[in-house]
């Protein structure tokens, strides 16, 4: 397993891609990939202000931790830097920056893809939408594996529910 230095930063600050950037570099890597999530105005026809974002800081960065744990297992990777804003992101502004540095691009490539859908599968991070016409909706990542099995648990309630009456 490499070893190398892992930033996690869950903060309401703007976040800086050159922070990100600065804290993978490194004289020994030869790549560092990045993935950027930023505020888009529309989902779903319709027009979005904003998102608003809240996090178990103390459980959401435990787990930000354990992925960075499996990224080392899985690659080569060199330094990985996860920042994720909480509070109010405007449009166009960043709310995720992962950056990874590794000798060669492939594994740094992979490692950010895994990153990215790990995080917003297990990560204790919540978002709202908030909509033009005032309101807004906390929004179920598809990924969120906590979201299926309230999903699954739900449908079976509500399947026992309906038998027994």
């Amino acid at each position: 397993m490499a070893t190398g230095q892992d930033t996690v930063q869950i903060t309401s600050d703007i976040l800086n891609v050159d922070d990100a950037v600065k804290k993978v570099t490194s004289p020994t890597s030869g790549a560092i990939s990045l993935f950027i999530g930023t505020t888009r105005n529309n989902f779903d026809g319709k027009e979005v202000i904003r998102l608003e974002y809240d996090a178990y800081i103390p459980m959401a960065e435990k787990e930000i931790k354990k992925i960075c744990q499996v990224m080392r297992q899985r690659w080569e990777v060199e330094h990985i830097a996860v920042f994720h804003r909480i509070g109010h992101v405007p449009i166009s502004e960043s709310s995720v920056i992962i950056a990874v540095s590794s000798p060669h691009r492939k594994a740094s490539l992979e490692a950010v893809q895994y990153c990215i859908d790990t995080l917003k599968a297990t990560v204790p991070i919540w978002k709202k939408e908030m909509y033009a016409e005032g309101e807004g909706t906390w929004k179920e990542n598809k990924e969120c594996v906590w979201a299926a099995s309230a999903v699954s648990s739900s449908a079976v309630t509500a399947a026992a529910s309906t038998s027994s009456a």
